[in-house]
């Protein structure tokens, strides 16, 4: 059972939500929260596996909620929601340590995904969220040599874009067990010890635009 924290100040959107959660029997709401303090005390208080934060919110923004929240409960995974798009707050959502970035119109599907994919430890990063990402980070600056290989590079996007090693070596057409060591690699390589590190450093620093 993945327990789910809402935090949105607009009651249709957080009643859409809920409504949504009980038809999944392995997801549960244990809370909502209205404003950003309250998603803070509710996630101390409840320790959900994952928090639907809305950037917006009336008192304290989604960064600072995010940050406070995963330095006090790094139990729990952070998908932030938003009504639009913009490159600089998705980059600076992950750099606070959101692992999800998905819009509040976003299918139920995808929702479900994005929750599942969280609390399993993926980005849960919607195509529009991570291509914009991608997109800001191309004129910004140069990328730092890692000296990745082209395939590594290759297999780095596809983190980004959250797939897993089988469907890395899909689209490759590569074994399992090659992506599996070369993830092992990159992650060696840019001298992190998980996969989300190595998203958020690869958006960071847009790593990602070399497997163009």
């Amino acid at each position: 059972m993945i327990s789910v924290l809402i935090a949105d100040d607009h009651a249709v959107v957080r009643r859409g939500l809920a409504m949504f959660l009980t038809e999944f029997d392995d997801l549960k709401l244990v809370g909502e929260a209205v404003n950003g303090a309250e998603a803070i005390r509710l996630c101390n208080e409840l320790h959900p596996h994952v928090l639907l934060l809305d950037m917006a919110l009336p008192d304290l923004n989604g960064i600072v909620v995010t940050q406070t929240v995963r330095a006090q409960n790094p139990t729990t995974e952070v998908v932030v929601l938003t009504g639009t798009y913009d490159d600089n707050l998705v980059l600076d959502a992950l750099q606070a340590g959101a692992i999800g970035y998905i819009h509040k119109d976003a299918s139920v599907s995808e929702m479900v995904n994005a929750i599942r994919s969280a609390h399993a430890g993926k980005p849960a990063l919607s195509s529009a969220a991570t291509q914009s990402l991608i997109n800001l980070a191309a004129p910004c600056k140069p990328a730092p040599h890692y000296n990745l290989t082209e395939r590594e590079r290759a297999i780095l996007r596809a983190m980004v874009e959250g797939l897993n090693n089988q469907e890395i070596a899909d689209r490759l057409f590569v074994s399992r067990a090659t992506v599996k060591a070369s993830v092992s690699t990159i992650l060696s390589k840019l001298g992190v010890e998980s996969r989300i590190d190595a998203v958020r450093l690869a958006l960071q620093e847009s790593l990602v635009n070399q497997s163009k």
